[in-house]
């Protein structure tokens, strides 16, 4: 219900302002009805926490990986790295922390489609009524930042991070790079994105494109990041075997022996245990 107010008005003059007094529903007031909403909202978001498979490659409510750590994931082209990756970020977001995700490859526009869609097939898989409320709430703790391959340097990134942060505009928890190539010559951008991600004590999360018919080097890594591996502490790969994709842990997690395997549904591209 709106009323008018003019209790508040200074002395000799009149000014009106729109008071919302809650009107009584059943004898619960209106106000109590948001601040249920809200309470379900914060269960919404807990439930589909504790439902993200991924959690089990780490702590229980936690990043996989920490402060100033570097995390990797691997797959050849077209498995579903990107839909991973998001997945993660989401995962993020939905504990209010704030991602970075920068792209190497795609325009914005399309890396939000990525989001979106699989937003929509959370939904679905766990039938959530009310998930455009939930992406409204979450969606600010994400920011796209797009460079072109050839241009992209840790002084550059270092100078749009220095402009986000110091104007307040957006102060990240987590860092995604995706699309950087994983050659000889990205060596030492490598090194040095480790060294500032432990100055800003941020966790970093790369892609990595593997290809089918490479053989893995002698530690029985990829040969794309068995050359610095010691940069990564995690590495997750997507596997595919007959018509099932399995996430297999290459470094820096397991699942509990008592976990059935994950595996990742390239119908609905979201992580699943295997049934």
């Amino acid at each position: 219900m709106l009323i008018l107010d003019s209790d508040a008005a200074p002395k000799g003059r009149r000014a009106r302002t729109l008071r919302w007094r809650a009107p009584v529903i059943s004898g619960v007031p209106a106000s109590r009805v948001i601040h249920l909403k809200e309470r379900n909202l914060m269960m919404l978001t807990k439930d589909l926490i504790l439902r993200n498979p991924l959690r089990l490659l780490g702590h229980e409510n936690e990043d996989i990986i920490g402060p100033g750590q570097f995390g990797a994931v691997l797959a050849r082209a077209g498995v579903g790295k990107t839909a991973l990756i998001v997945q993660i970020a989401l995962n993020t977001m939905l504990r209010g922390k704030n991602v970075l995700h920068i792209s190497l490859n795609d325009p914005v526009g399309k890396v939000n489609i990525w989001y979106q869609e699989v937003v929509s097939r959370l939904a679905q898989q766990y039938q959530v009524p009310d998930m455009q409320r939930l992406w409204d709430t979450v969606l600010p703790h994400r920011l796209i930042m797009t460079f072109q391959v050839e241009g992209f340097s840790v002084p550059k990134l270092q100078e749009r991070l220095t402009d986000l942060t110091s104007q307040n505009i957006f102060q990240p928890h987590m860092i995604i790079i995706d699309g950087q190539p994983f050659d000889p010559e990205a060596h030492p951008l490598l090194e040095a994105l480790k060294a500032l991600a432990e100055q800003l004590a941020l966790p970093v999360w790369f892609t990595v494109t593997t290809h089918r018919h490479e053989e893995p080097a002698t530690d029985g890594l990829p040969v794309q990041i068995a050359p610095v591996q010691t940069l990564f502490d995690v590495a997750i790969a997507l596997q595919p075997k007959g018509e099932t994709i399995f996430i297999e842990a290459l470094k820096g997690c397991t699942l509990p022996e008592t976990q059935p395997p994950l595996v990742f549904d390239p119908a609905t591209m979201l992580i699943r245990t295997q049934a």
